[in-house]
């Protein structure tokens, strides 16, 4: 299955972050707010002291070192990173516990009222951890878009970084790095300063690679490149001398511009490279952009620059030389592109299996190309309008996030909305191939403002993500594996404190070849401990 997809994407994904979260740090679930009245109730958990033992599953009885509890043994609540524990035993010197069902790895706590003590951190064991032999410790220091899998076992990595895993310290890696088969740092790529924006796609295309994203230069190359250009395969930009205009009396020069002459007036979010070579770009662009290197100025009898532009919003599709494609989505009396959504869209495009070449619009708008939609529709390989994808009045409000699973034919999809034609779902939901809601899935209660990006696993569990602190009542720090009836999976929620979003989860292996999935997005803590973006985790 390929299904590229840059869902929350620092280009294209901008409305997610300005109303889901902030790229800021997130504080762990529980500060301290609470020293001064704590100390007045007596209570004290030694927070270097590690509890007996310290690490354990659900069931493991642990005894944590403490004081003060004792007057308390009646009204007090102790909590395993937010979640109740049975208290089996108090004393004047420790506290002995049971690790909860759906305990997570965090901060041990009690509570007495409304006033909370706060001790040492407790790991608890799960079914899905950080992969031992991934070889990327330091991750990178900005958002990972896309993981490129290339015929010789190399992987070119693009985003909004300017480092990998340390690599970047002495000369900075501008958003594109390549990495060997076990993710390391491959030197061999002359990408030189590389791009000055963020680069949310690529794909290779007729043995080099065309990248798209929200930048204007590339490496030595600070014009006429407008958010998409080709690379050669070495990394460098891919270029064509032309001879410039000069008077009769004046020499004739060459000089060199970026031969993929295309481009759009903003950021470009995916790219798709179709069999018959012909490629779909979707972003929050308006117009198309082309450049004419071959005209006079008249005025100054000096070379210029020619910019064509060409309204084209949100979609469009470029032959294989770069100009616009006027039999897709083009109205040739008006000469330019369909409406296309009133409103702010992201693009899913189905790149194998039977949708092939069908582009799923979502976002938040009530129409597209002037026909009634309400913040999803789906368009067939020719770019008009799907029929057969019926979604009734749709979800009521913002879809953030697409993705689709081609073995099980099922996306999800989740936002902000509470209905989903008209029946209840709040921010999350599974959709059938032709539309309609699958009501075997229905999500329980989040508290926060829910999930910013699902998918699907080919064995059926989903992988979710957000800013959320519970889900069905019990604590989940943005992170959390649920099974086909929207519950928590038993064994995979475990794992502590989640800061940031994923862009895309892949299935994969680790090096000892255990089953294992690749992270990436802009995070800062997987299992409350410090990541930087992209991890890989494994799964029991």
């Amino acid at each position: 299955m390929k299904i590229r997809q840059r869902n929350r994407s620092i280009l294209g994904g901008m409305f997610l972050l300005l109303i889901m979260m902030s790229c800021s740090k997130v504080t762990d679930q529980f500060s301290e707010p609470y020293s001064a009245s704590t100390e007045g109730l007596g209570i004290k958990m030694d927070r270097v002291k590690v509890p007996q033992p310290s690490e354990g599953g659900p069931g493991t009885v642990v005894t944590v070192p403490a004081t003060g509890m004792l007057p308390y043994k009646d009204k007090l609540v102790f909590m395993f990173n937010g979640e109740k524990a049975e208290v089996l035993e108090i004393t004047t010197t420790y506290i002995k516990v049971k690790v909860p069902e759906f305990a997570s790895t965090g901060v041990l706590s009690v509570a007495v009222g409304d006033v909370l003590a706060f001790g040492p951190k407790f790991k608890v064991n799960g079914l899905i951890n950080p992969d031992p032999t991934f070889k990327v410790p330091n991750g990178a220091n900005g958002t990972v878009s896309q993981v490129l899998e290339l015929l010789d076992g190399k992987k070119l990595i693009i985003g909004g970084f300017t480092n990998y895993n340390n690599k970047g310290v002495v000369r900075p890696i501008n958003r594109i790095v390549s990495v060997f088969g076990d993710f390391s740092y491959d030197p061999n790529l002359r990408s030189g300063k590389g791009s000055n924006g963020p680069i949310s796609s690529i794909i290779e295309y007729n043995g080099k690679y065309l990248i798209g994203g929200g930048f204007s230069g590339y490496n030595q190359r600070t014009e006429n490149i407008s958010n998409l250009t080709m690379l050669s395969k070495n990394g460098s930009i891919d270029t064509i001398g032309i001879h410039t205009f000069r008077r009769p009396d004046q020499t004739d020069t060459i000089k060199y511009f970026p031969k993929f002459n295309a481009g759009t007036d903003k950021a470009i979010s995916q790219l798709y490279k179709q069999p018959d070579d012909k490629i779909i770009v979707s972003g929050g662009f308006d117009f198309f952009i082309s450049r004419r290197y071959d005209q006079p100025n008249k005025r100054s009898e000096k070379d210029t620059i020619i910019l064509d532009s060409i309204r084209m919003p949100q979609i469009l599709r470029l032959n294989a030389d770069g100009t616009l494609d006027k039999t897709y989505r083009f109205n040739a009396s008006e000469n330019e592109g369909f409406k296309a959504a009133n409103g702010p869209s992201r693009a899913l495009i189905h790149t194998d299996g039977k949708y092939q070449g069908k582009v799923l619009m979502y976002g938040k708008f009530s129409s597209f190309d002037g026909k009634s939609a309400k913040n999803m529709i789906r368009l067939n390989a020719d770019g008009t309008i799907d029929d057969s994808f019926n979604t009734g009045v749709g979800p009521d409000n913002y879809v953030y996030s697409v993705t689709y699973n081609n073995i099980l034919d099922r996306y999800v999809i989740c936002g902000l909305f509470r209905t989903y034609n008209g029946k209840p779902c709040e921010y999350l939901a599974i959709l059938k191939s032709d539309g309609s809601l699958d009501e075997g899935f229905a999500p329980k209660k989040f508290d926060g403002p829910g999930a910013s990006f699902a998918k699907l696993l080919n064995d059926g569990l989903m992988v979710v993500s957000g800013n959320f602190n519970t889900y069905n009542g019990i604590t989940r720090n943005g992170f959390m594996i649920l099974n086909s009836k929207a519950e928590l999976a038993p064994g995979y929620n475990a794992t502590g404190l989640f800061n940031g979003f994923l862009n895309d989860v892949i299935e994969t292996k680790s090096d000892d070849n255990k089953r294992a999935l690749l992270l990436i997005g802009f995070f800062t803590r997987f299992n409350n401990e410090p990541v930087n973006s992209i991890i890989r985790v494994v799964l029991e």
